[in-house]
């Protein structure tokens, strides 16, 4: 009887292929099959850009198709459709790495393929491999620290109800919403009324060649944002000093602890 193949579920990080972990790395390089988010238009995929130089000419590849949509039957059918395709080779005693932006747990694509493959086969045998995601990497771009002492951090996905960072603005510490662009003219507009857009920055496409980072109080609500952006609200300001030099802020605007 073939013993069945693991599926493993690897963060590749936020964009620099460098940030992957040994053991992601060395499963990347020896598995006999990976698979990735398929790109869109017949372009390769962020995942897939950054695994490139990590695989190898003779492993097979599955780029695995995930429609942006919200309808939930479409969603399932999808997630379906992929874990068969994953079980495929599983069953055959092989093992398949799937590669995940970011960190496998933080709104990953690899939770949904792993719920759903577990539900279609019950003795399928998973492992997730952590990685580093973007507020992290967002953090060490800036040269600050996300977080301090007690404070208190919220990390907001695509803001569909603008009106949740009314409340939570209320009380959190440090907030970090990702992927903003869609909704930036709303959070501008909350955050200049609350006058915390000096305490707020942007970081575009962080850990790539164009990673930019600046304050949020030198934009118009119109300021256009790539897809990867997110933003950083201080909103009190218990925080220490920069931890490295980063002439991109400008750290006099933020009320610093003397």
């Amino acid at each position: 009887m073939v013993a069945i193949g693991t599926l493993y579920g690897i963060g590749v990080g936020p964009g620099d292929p460098e940030l992957l972990t040994l053991k992601a790395a060395r499963l990347l390089q020896h598995s006999p099959a990976i698979a990735y988010p398929a790109g869109l238009n017949g372009k390769p995929g962020f995942a897939e850009q950054i695994l490139a130089q990590w695989r190898t000419p003779a492993q097979i590849h599955l780029p695995l198709h995930f429609p942006y949509v919200q309808d939930q039957a479409v969603l399932t059918a999808a997630w379906e459709a992929a874990a068969t395709q994953v079980w495929a080779y599983l069953a055959q005693g092989q093992d398949v790495v799937f590669a995940s932006e970011g960190d496998v747990s933080f709104y990953s694509t690899f939770t949904y393929l792993a719920q759903t493959l577990l539900a279609l086969q019950p003795t399928a045998k998973i492992e997730a491999v952590p990685g580093i995601c973007s507020p992290l990497a967002a953090a060490a771009a800036m040269g600050l620290p996300l977080t301090v002492r007690h404070q208190k951090l919220v990390v907001l996905p695509t803001l569909y109800n603008v009106d949740e960072l009314v409340s939570i603005l209320q009380w959190a510490d440090v907030v970090v919403l990702m992927k903003v662009s869609s909704v930036y003219d709303r959070v501008w507009a909350i955050l200049a009324e609350r006058h915390l857009l000096p305490q707020s920055y942007i970081i575009e496409w962080a850990t790539l060649p164009q990673q930019a980072v600046y304050c949020a109080a030198q934009t118009q609500p119109d300021q256009p944002l790539p897809y990867f952006s997110l933003l950083i609200v201080y909103v009190t300001d218990a925080r220490l000093p920069p931890i490295l030099p980063t002439p991109a802020i400008e750290f006099a605007t933020m009320n610093q602890p003397s």
